[in-house]
């Protein structure tokens, strides 16, 4: 076992206490900076000599808190108000960021997130994103995961950049299985059970249905399930009220809720293509202006 690097890391950390920090032991790694694991269990501002930190200004929260630090230069960044419920995250390596953004909603689920962050990596979670049960995300080797505002996470899901292990092709020696980035829009419902997998992208105000799993991309206000998941209907648009909790328990139509600013028409694949190439165009025009502008001075 790796010897300590040091012997007053906690009162030379610059914003914590003895109380919400405990030290562990961990394997020797490459860098002889890491053997020593920080763990937290008081949300609040914290740094400490690697580098890792923790910005939060808000009052501290020291229920079903476990953060742990491994590596170097990690930052965990959660803003006010939060409505946490439960936050498991190990950062096992360097330079990874994850951010929470804030929770207003008045009713409704908390956050309640488990995570395993890679070398390079980042989480991005919107604001008054809910969870029903615990939601496991982890990402490795530079990817990210992006959660957009307002999503409804139900119970038991799971997103994942990566497959947790490599697996290569036995005559090129080829990795097969590479870690990809995943983005989820705005106002998405992840149903009980749905998983979303390396390389999959979620548009704007689409369902994901139970036990489905998404591999790649799902267009907007759509539903979409199965394993992998496919597209079973578009132009819909889902609202938050429960249909048992919440009045009137009937719900035929519109009339009987207000509607959200997520309804919209799933985008068809041309409609899209013109869209890629008007970004394009425009992107062209900035680039031919700004080198004009470069050459007159």
């Amino acid at each position: 076992m790796a010897s300590p690097l040091w012997t007053s890391s906690l009162s030379r950390s610059k914003f914590s206490s003895p109380d919400n920090i405990q030290i562990a032991y961990a394997l020797p790694r490459t860098n002889a900076r890491t053997d020593i694991m920080y763990r937290l269990t008081t949300l609040t501002t914290y740094e400490d000599e690697l580098k890792n930190s923790v910005q939060y200004d808000g009052e501290p929260l020291s229920t079903n808190i476990n953060v742990t630090f491994k590596g170097t230069n990690n930052q965990l960044i959660v803003e006010t108000p939060a409505r946490i419920d439960r936050l498991t995250l190990a950062f096992d390596c360097n330079n990874a960021i994850v951010r929470i953004a804030s929770n207003s909603r008045k009713q409704g689920s908390l956050l309640r997130l488990s995570a395993r962050v890679g070398e390079d990596c980042s989480i991005r979670i919107g604001k008054n994103v809910t969870m029903t049960a615990t939601c496991f995300l982890t990402a490795a080797e530079g990817t990210s995961i992006t959660i957009g505002n307002d999503c409804m996470i139900a119970s038991n899901n799971e997103i994942r950049t990566h497959d947790g292990h490599p697996i290569f092709d036995v005559r090129s020696g080829k990795r097969t299985n590479t870690a990809r980035s995943i983005s989820i829009g705005n106002h998405v419902w992840l149903a009980k059970d749905a998983v979303v997998l390396s390389g999959a992208e979620v548009g704007d105000g689409s369902v994901i249905g139970h036990r489905s799993v998404v591999t790649k991309k799902i267009p907007n206000n759509c539903i979409a399930v199965g394993a992998p998941a496919r597209v079973v209907r578009r132009d819909i648009a889902w609202e938050r009220p429960n249909l048992t909790m919440t009045e009137p328990f009937y719900k035929p139509d519109v009339t009987a809720i207000k509607k959200s600013r997520y309804w919209a028409p799933t985008a068809s694949d041309a409609q899209k293509k013109r869209s890629l190439f008007r970004r394009a165009a425009s992107a062209v025009r900035r680039h031919s202006i700004n080198f004009a502008r470069h050459l007159r001075n």
